[in-house]
């Protein structure tokens, strides 16, 4: 069942999850509202590049204009209020216990998506996401590690988790969209705010190897990463897309213990348990029913399958996949599906 899309969101996690202890590094060498700025900016810079090199020249977004509202408001909610509180937070909790605290964001996705964006929700995904809650509260509650002071630096982390939470089903809405522009316009403009707000606020650029480094990081755990993560939207949904995101901290912790040194306790590997079971059940969901497709049209980059059997306004060569609009007809089957961009139905 779109396997692919479960590889892209997965691969997302891992470069995400890696970011998060290299940032950690970082925190104590650049102001948090400057790194935050600065991984986001590298993430918008090289994403311009890549895509230029792509595209062989700088082409349109391909966003109708129903869809901006909805990247605008995921651009500031997750790419400006987001890594802000992610970095303050690191800055009072180790991170190790930042990395497992980020499973949150999967919870706070879902529970967005199924009572906003009405996804479906079966028992396994219920329990797994109780599941990462419980190993949230353990570990929030016991004081998991002496470098974590006090309930600040984790609430803010939570906080990070909610911005992103809404960030990713506001990107659901324009996931069909190219996924370098969506990512690259997320980094170029909150790293610009925030780099903004940190001079204006007496911040300096650091040397030039923790400058270039910095950047390296945000291109690589937030730029590629997200896209990735946007083209898992395109075929997961938000919810499921988060649960299988929600793998990140689990890399980033064992690169915290590894890299930095980290110590842990009883209550980490108890919440990371909790936390490893309850991404066990979101990665063994299965999801099948008749179901019915309402007529519609839209742009994407697709192969005939059985959800893309139309004719073509233009002299097609018959290669695949290719992009352009196309219009759905309605139609009622049954198959294993997961809520992606034509399969957002009621249940």
């Amino acid at each position: 069942m779109n396997n692919i899309y479960v590889i892209r969101a997965l691969l997302a996690a891992a470069l995400f999850g890696a970011s998060t202890p290299f940032a950690k590094l970082l925190v104590g060498e650049i102001l948090p509202w400057l790194l935050a700025g600065l991984l986001y900016l590298g993430s918008g810079l090289g994403l311009a590049v890549v895509r230029l090199v792509r595209d062989r020249g700088w082409t349109p977004s391909g966003l109708a204009n129903g869809e901006w509202p909805w990247l605008l408001g995921a651009i500031f909610v997750g790419g400006v209020l987001g890594p802000l509180a992610l970095m303050f937070g690191l800055t009072r909790t180790s991170g190790s216990t930042a990395s497992l605290l980020l499973n949150l964001e999967a919870v706070l996705t879902a529970v967005i998506a199924w009572v906003v964006f009405k996804e479906s929700a079966g028992r396994r995904i219920v329990l797994g996401m109780l599941a990462i809650v419980a190993g949230g509260v353990v570990l929030s509650w016991s004081g998991g590690d002496a470098e974590t002071r006090d309930g600040v630096g984790p609430l803010a982390i939570v906080v990070a988790c909610l911005c992103w939470a809404i960030d990713n089903n506001l990107t659901r809405r324009v996931s069909a969209s190219d996924a370098l522009f969506i990512a690259g316009a997320k980094g170029a403009v909150a790293g610009s705010v925030n780099v903004v707000l940190a001079f204006a606020l007496g911040a300096s650029l650091p040397g030039g190897p923790m400058l270039l480094g910095t950047l390296a990081v945000g291109l690589l755990g937030y730029g590629i990463s997200l896209a990735l993560f946007v083209l898992a939207l395109r075929g997961l949904g938000a919810a499921r897309t988060g649960a299988y995101f929600s793998t990140a901290p689990f890399i980033g912790a064992a690169v915290s213990v590894v890299l930095l040194g980290e110590s842990t306790s009883t209550a980490f590997w108890i919440a990371f348990v909790l936390m490893a079971w309850g991404v066990w059940l979101h990665l063994t969901e299965h999801h099948e029913h008749e179901h019915v497709h309402e007529s519609m049209e839209h742009r994407h980059r697709h192969v005939h399958d059985a959800h893309h059997q139309h004719a073509h306004a233009f002299a097609w060569t018959g290669d695949e996949p290719h992009e352009h609009w196309h219009r759905h007809e309605a139609m009622v089957h049954k198959h294993p599906h997961f809520p992606d961009i034509h399969h957002r139905h009621p249940h």
